[in-house]
């Protein structure tokens, strides 16, 4: 596993950036792709409650436009006592661009707080294999 704290300062960054006037619950993420580029997001809450955006759909958005579309390991960094996972939607959305052994690290502000794999979190996913 690599050095994840380049990962967690991207999402701590993003979080601290995020758009939460309602939720009052910011969140950051980042993603480190196959060539080893990180790309964060932050939540971005809207007055219509379902046309939010997510920490971790804003992070998938930036490295897709970047050009990249694989995903090695992914930082999700929210605030609270609680594990801040990715919600269902994201979880869909983490595993378009990566597989069921890519690690998920979940944190909070002061850190690591645990780290699952991706398989873990969605099992049984659907994938684009299952396209081909």
């Amino acid at each position: 596993m690599t050095n994840i704290d380049d990962l967690i300062s991207a999402a701590r960054e993003a979080r601290d950036n995020a758009y939460a006037p309602y939720s009052k619950f910011s969140v950051g993420a980042a993603l480190r792709t196959t060539g080893g580029q990180i790309y964060s997001g932050c939540n971005v809450e809207n007055a219509a409650y379902p046309e939010g955006l997510c920490a971790e759909a804003s992070a998938i958005a930036a490295m897709v436009r970047a050009g990249e579309q694989h995903i090695v390991e992914a930082v999700v960094l929210g605030d609270g006592d609680r594990l801040c996972t990715p919600c269902g939607g994201c979880r869909q959305k983490l595993r378009e661009f990566a597989t069921d052994d890519t690690p998920v690290h979940v944190c909070g502000p002061e850190g690591l707080r645990e780290t699952m794999l991706l398989g873990a979190l969605l099992p049984n996913s659907f994938g684009p294999e299952h396209l081909k």
